[in-house]
């Protein structure tokens, strides 16, 4: 049985078959390929490679070294080739995203005051209550229109076979700092830059709004009666990994790029200092995570923030983006309980499925994950970036037994998954044109409404075989099309308006 690819209905590719084995959304492209001479895609990935290294779109390795021992300043790798979405995918993915980030605003609001939820029983107490990203400072604090995840990065898969067609799921929720935006905007602008051509073939929806979509996000959670909120994007600094990301979308939303030093907090009012003087500050978009936001109240020896800021915060003079606590509903064991807060809040059934999860401090899953570890993929609930990981099927019988004995010492610190046959996309490789396994990316923005800009950002496993798409772990970035059905443009919202380790996902 083959698995899905993106653009080919058989696996290996087969060449030159007049549009037989393409999909119907990539047959134009494919067309075009065709017709390009041999050594065009080297020269266009090197005239990329250049202009990314001359912009300085890079991120850090922590840890790492160059082989000439000189810093961990990387280039993330670009691929040419795009990954493509029709409209009528897009249109249902997009409305599954909106329904499960409205649902998971309500959970995270519904945590710090009623906890309906927890006593109806659906979420057990000790899983919020006992939590790391749990935050009881925000117990009670009402936040401008009871929304905590402004910006969600949601981690999308498709997985199954060529013949039975491929499945979206969601694979992750990430709501606290979510990264990569900066990627899936400077891709767009690569891609135009080296094949015009292209975008007159193709109705390629646009996605340089974002910056104005995420302006107006920032602009409407402002404390209320604020007439002209002030923004900031506040990050940890330059040594942080995303730190191109925070320079950049500063820059394109026209507003100022704060470290924790250039804010004051008096009378509860938040203060950045300028050269005429304090400015009130009304939104923080917030690019550090909550323990170094304020060392009166967090990490005592923290520089990266504001003293003073929970406090400004809780008296409702300042907006911050993601709100404090949001981590409570990105952990890796809240995940499970998605579709049924959909159903708890909203009433309805999710629209994008979760990958089949067992929780292992349930003693009927941690059995069955225990007597089949060589096929699964067993998580810690607070890992990120692989770490804390066993992928069953790559794992010797000695690493499984010593994931074994972990996952007996603390169950409830663990859960598991089927290893999903994710789907590849063809990617311009040293060896030519060959599939490459991808997830998607699309960042979801909550305000007066739920908006995001049709797409996200494509990573993909650059090495063969390889399911991690991580770019600290060699894997890059794709350009993602969602193309328009003619007559039916995509809904532009918005367009006639005008040295850290903080974590980011």
């Amino acid at each position: 049985m083959h698995k899905f690819d993106e653009m080919y209905t058989e696996l290996p590719y087969k060449f030159f078959t007049d549009g037989e084995e393409i999909r119907d959304h990539y047959k134009l492209y494919d067309a075009w390929l065709a017709r390009q001479p041999g050594d065009m895609m080297r020269k266009r990935r090197e005239e990329a490679e250049l202009i990314f290294r001359r912009v300085g779109i890079t991120f850090a390795v922590y840890g790492a070294k160059d082989e000439d021992g000189s810093g961990t300043e990387r280039l993330i790798p670009f691929d040419l080739i795009p990954r493509v979405i029709p409209a009528n995918e897009w249109s249902e993915m997009e409305k599954g995203l909106a329904q499960r980030v409205t649902a998971l605003n309500r959970f995270i609001h519904d945590v710090y005051h009623d906890q309906d939820i927890i006593k109806a029983g659906i979420v057990p107490a000790d899983m919020i209550l006992k939590n790391a990203q749990f935050r009881p400072e925000m117990v009670g604090v009402d936040v401008p229109n009871n929304l905590y995840s402004h910006i969600a990065g949601i981690d999308i898969v498709r997985a199954g076979n060529a013949q039975g067609g491929g499945d979206y799921y969601v694979l992750e929720d990430n709501l606290r700092v979510p990264s990569g935006v900066s990627y899936m905007l400077e891709n767009r602008k690569m891609m135009m830059r080296l094949f015009p051509d292209l975008f007159n073939q193709h109705r390629v929806a646009p996605v340089a709004h974002y910056p104005d979509l995420l302006l107006e996000t920032l602009r409407a959670s402002a404390p209320p009666a604020t007439a002209d909120p002030t923004v900031v994007v506040l990050t940890p600094g330059m040594y942080n990994s995303a730190y191109f990301e925070h320079a950049f979308l500063a820059q394109q939303m026209g507003v100022e790029l704060v470290e924790g030093q250039d804010l004051l907090v008096k009378d509860d009012f938040v203060y950045m200092r300028t050269t005429r003087g304090p400015k009130r500050v009304d939104v923080i978009y917030r690019r550090v995570d909550d323990d170094f936001l304020d060392p009166t109240v967090f990490r005592p020896t923290s520089t990266l923030g504001c003293a003073g800021l929970v406090n400004a915060y809780r008296a409702g003079n300042v907006t911050i983006c993601n709100a404090i606590g949001t981590g409570i509903a990105d952990d890796k064991s809240i995940y499970p309980y998605v579709p049924k807060m959909i159903d708890f809040y909203l009433g309805e059934k999710p629209l994008l499925n979760n990958v089949p999860t067992y929780i292992c401090r349930n003693a009927e899953d941690l059995n069955y994950t225990l007597a089949n570890l060589k096929d699964l993929v067993v998580k810690e609930v607070h890992g990120a970036g692989g770490y804390g990981m066993l992928v069953g099927p790559a794992s010797t019988t000695a690493e499984i037994e010593e994931f074994r004995k972990a996952l007996l010492a603390n169950p409830a610190g663990y859960i598991a998954q089927p290893t999903l046959s994710l789907s590849s996309c063809p990617t311009f490789v040293e060896s030519g044109i060959a599939p490459r396994h991808i997830d998607l990316r699309p960042f979801v923005l909550s305000g007066k409404e739920v908006q995001m800009v049709p797409g996200g950002l494509t990573r993909v496993a650059l090495k063969d075989g390889s399911l991690v798409v991580n770019s600290s772990q060699g894997g890059g970035t794709k350009d993602t099309w969602i193309l328009e059905t003619p007559g039916h443009p995509t809904p532009v919202p918005g367009q006639s308006q005008s040295q850290s380790r903080s974590k980011e996902d």
